[in-house]
């Protein structure tokens, strides 16, 4: 699972994730609308880093890498990639998360939330060829944190070649169809840049 940690060991050169089928991604955090408010928006903040935890000790619920992340001093938030959507989906359900959902719910139902703290969350199931990725001397992290991370060749070197792999696909070459690895060879005659031009 992807920590994100500051003493990760980069890996040299271009990397892709490994990724494979569909990806979901969930984004899930707090803003804090008043400072003062310890005492609403510390418990939820707190209750975020116990679902984390969790997670991390029961990987069979299918939380494959995650991403703590802020927007401002105000705004804090995980990207999350999950191993499937019917996982998350029962999660959702389970766990800390319900306890503390139906704890959220009791508390505008009774009138109490009095807008101290926003919650919020996206989600979104990307299907296999509606996304990609690119790292250059980088760590695991992000989307390659949760599925592995490959040499940035087994995909292609440019994005349009990543965005045309489909796993087990015949007639698709590691770094993308036949027509697209000829036109990658023929940019290439022209720009010899080892940094590709589109990400």
């Amino acid at each position: 699972m992807s920590k994100g940690s500051m003493f990760a060991k980069p890996e040299p050169g271009y990397t892709t994730a490994g990724a494979t089928g569909d990806t979901v991604v969930v984004l899930i955090g707090m803003r804090i609308n008043h400072f003062w408010a310890v005492h609403h928006w510390g418990p939820v903040f707190f209750s975020m880093l116990k679902m984390l935890a969790e997670l991390r000790r029961a990987p069979e619920r299918g939380l494959r890498g995650r991403v703590l992340l802020t927007a401002s001093p105000r705004t804090y938030y995980v990207v999350q990639y999950w191993e499937s959507k019917e996982k998350l989906y029962t999660y959702a359900q389970e766990g800390f998360h319900r306890t503390v959902w139906a704890f959220a719910n009791r508390k505008v139902k009774a009138g109490k939330a009095r807008q101290h703290v926003g919650l919020w969350h996206e989600t979104y199931i990307v299907p296999e060829g509606g996304y990609e990725s690119i790292y250059f001397d980088m760590p695991p992290f992000g989307l390659a944190g949760a599925t592995g991370m490959l040499p940035v060749e087994a995909r292609g070197r440019h994005a349009s070649q990543r965005l045309a792999h489909r796993s087990g696909a015949k007639g698709t070459s590691a770094k993308g169809t036949t027509a697209e690895v000829n036109a990658a060879d023929e940019s290439r005659a022209v720009d010899e840049s080892p940094v590709e031009q589109s990400h």
